[in-house]
């Protein structure tokens, strides 16, 4: 693919952005005197700011890259991520899993699976989804890497004005794997500057300003596209045109035996009931907003303005694939390349710099966030609860610090490994399929059902993640996958989190009939009430007031 060499003042642009982002992020540090001010920005976050800061933790480089890339290439099913997984359950988040997280005045997710189930719960919990976060982390920085190259590529004509003393060694002329590797060393300096520095605050003030700049950015790229096209109806009759392979390209839910990643039994069991849920409801990256909530109403408050803005977003990143399939099918070989691709060629001097620094503000803002949110649980759940339970506040600080800086250096060395997938997108599923049905079993039935025991909840993690593993192992080593069946022909992700979900409640709820009821006093706070003047709402109140 031709690559674009970006004019000075799309450099200027992007370069402006991404060092102002950096010191309005490192401003915040002199207001971090504590843990609690590092990793909950003092519980003192407005609604308004938790909600947009939401949007932009979840959608990042990789909805960018890899949804319109999904969206290029399997049609707009794929913004079924953003409209079922979504919607429901941020609403089931913003009057259920929300106020009773905020009221228990707990830093994480396993923080409450561990008062709720045993340590043991905790542990597991914290180690998986550390895992996962500097995975996901991996994958932004290699989304990046891949953006970067495409506009500025560190070829020979580029390096010819650059000092070789400046240089040194560096095998830019390797390949491209080292081209790329260079520009993840960049953006992980900057970001890891002020999300160090400024923890929580930082990460999510400079989210507000970035969710402006990506909806700017990425409706100008539609614009400019459609007005290419001649308008909507050009652009399905376009699609349409390409052969019969594309006839579904604008349908939102896929038959059950289509040979994509995406059949309506995958997007109603495996997504809507499992993973979307166990996203919004257990994702510590997404739950942590609300933990630094000012009050309970902004809590709830600031979860309800996400699922307005999230409603919006499938527009920004799956349309461009559309756009990109009409426009340049044929040229494109690469799916995750297509959103790169139509900047490249369709956009002018200074509005690419613009699209460019869209592009930036969803991939930074979900960096911070994922960064932000492991070493919270790394520092929490791990370090002070198994190395240093005696540690001072300045100590978990600067650990938490420590632990930010370790969870870069983790991500970039791992980033490489991304290219062994066929998808940026499907890679972060895969990831997240082994975790999310354990993860959402145990906090349903740890929140909802009183008779949920610490065994149960220990049996049906460990049981889960077996099942998710298997089932995996199972379809890529066992399985002939040229037929339809248990799972897609292609990547049976969905099947998988619902597959493993369904065993890890079953196990839960058996181990937990088996197994001694906990006590109502340590239940007290922990089980969902719909009263708020339950003994239940009162204790989580109470907890909360004592911590």
């Amino acid at each position: 693919m031709e690559h674009m060499a970006l004019g000075g003042y799309d450099i200027f642009v992007i370069m402006l952005y991404m060092l102002g982002i950096m010191f309005m992020g490192s401003y915040f540090g002199k207001y971090v005197r504590s843990s609690g001010d590092y990793f909950l920005a003092g519980r003192m976050l407005p609604w308004w700011a938790i909600g947009m800061s939401l949007v932009v933790s979840d959608i990042g480089a990789l909805d960018f890259i890899g949804v319109s890339g999904q969206g290029y290439q399997y049609g707009i099913v794929v913004a079924n991520f953003d409209w079922i997984g979504c919607l429901p359950p941020l609403i089931l988040a913003a009057f259920i899993f929300a106020p009773y997280y905020w009221r228990a005045g707990i830093y994480t997710i396993p923080e409450y699976l561990g008062r709720r189930y045993n340590q043991w719960v905790r542990l597991i919990h914290a180690i998986l989804w550390g895992l996962f976060l500097a995975a996901n982390l991996a994958i932004m920085f290699w989304a990046t890497g891949l953006m970067f190259n495409e506009f500025i590529p560190l070829n020979d004509t580029f390096m010819a004005g650059i000092p070789h003393a400046v240089l040194g060694g560096l095998p830019w002329h390797y390949g491209p794997n080292w081209q790329i590797m260079l520009w993840i060393l960049f953006i992980a300096v900057v970001v890891g500057v002020y999300t160090i520095s400024g923890g929580l605050s930082a990460v999510v003030i400079t989210d507000v300003v970035q969710l402006v700049i990506m909806f700017v950015g990425g409706l100008a790229i539609i614009a400019v596209g459609l007005y290419q096209l001649g308008g909507i109806g050009p652009l399905k009759e376009t699609i349409y045109a390409l052969g019969p392979e594309y006839q579904n390209h604008f349908k939102l839910f896929l038959p059950a035996d289509s040979p994509t990643p995406y059949p309506w039994t995958g997007i109603i069991f495996g997504l809507a009931f499992v993973l979307a849920p166990a996203y919004w409801l257990g994702n510590q990256a997404i739950i942590q907003r609300t933990l630094g909530a000012r009050s309970e109403w902004d809590a709830k408050a600031g979860t309800l303005w996400c699922g307005f803005l999230h409603a919006l977003i499938p527009i920004l990143i799956t349309v461009p694939g559309l756009i990109g399939l009409a426009l340049y099918h044929g040229e494109v070989t690469n799916s995750d390349m297509a959103f790169p691709h139509m900047i490249n060629k369709l956009l002018p001097a200074g509005m690419t710099g613009l699209v460019f620094a869209a592009f930036m503000a969803g991939l930074m803002s979900s960096v911070d966030s994922a960064l932000n949110s492991a070493a919270t649980i790394w520092t929490k759940d791990i370090w002070q609860s198994y190395f240093s339970k005696d540690a001072s506040d300045r100590q978990l600080l600067i650990m938490g610090r420590i632990l930010t800086f370790v969870f870069i250096i983790m991500a970039v060395l791992v980033a490489p490994i991304v290219k062994e997938f066929d998808s940026i997108y499907q890679a972060i599923q895969n990831f997240l399929t082994f975790i999310q049905g354990p993860s959402l079993a145990l906090l349903l039935l740890g929140m909802l059902w009183k008779r949920t025991t610490g065994w149960g909840g220990l049996a049906g993690i460990l049981s889960g993640l077996a099942f998710s593993i298997g089932m995996f192992f199972i379809h890529r080593h066992l399985l002939d996958t040229t037929g339809s069946g248990l799972f897609t022909q292609t990547d049976p992700f969905l099947f998988i989190a619902w597959w493993s979900f369904v065993g890890s409640v079953a196990v839960t709820v058996i181990v937990s009939l088996l197994t001694p009821p906990h006590s109502p006093e340590k239940l007290k706070g922990l089980v969902y009430s719909p009263s708020l003047d339950s003994p239940e709402a009162q204790a989580a109140l109470e907890r909360r007031a004592g911590k």
